[in-house]
């Protein structure tokens, strides 16, 4: 069972939308993975992440799809990249990714209620 958390506690978290604008291949990765460059609209800007979504995502098929990121953790170092926000997605059972995104077009910045 999870931990039940206050509505305070959620509302914490910056969980916005994002256009994909780049993908780089991350050979440095251990695992296969993504650089993803996403624009976040004027008030958090293009950030980048690492993402092992390499399954099911070409770089043309993420190319002006929007994701679902989490803009308010720390910077994180993954190898030589500096990861600048969470992608979020669900695990299937076969250990592949699918990413977090909108039913349909919402502003870039766009905070989930």
């Amino acid at each position: 069972m999870s931990e039940t958390i206050s509505w305070e506690d959620f509302a914490k978290v910056e969980l916005r939308v994002g256009t994909v604008v780049e993908v780089q291949p991350f050979p440095e990765a251990r695992k296969p993975a993504y650089i993803i460059h996403v624009d976040f609209g004027p008030e958090f800007g293009v950030r980048k992440t690492s993402a092992q979504i390499t399954d099911l995502y070409t770089p043309e098929t993420l190319i002006g799809r929007q994701i679902l990121g989490v803009v308010n953790f720390p910077v994180k170092q993954i190898g030589p990249m500096r990861s600048e926000f969470l992608l979020t997605g669900f695990h299937r059972d076969d250990g592949s990714v699918v990413i977090t995104s909108p039913e349909q077009a919402v502003p870039n910045g766009a905070k989930l209620c």
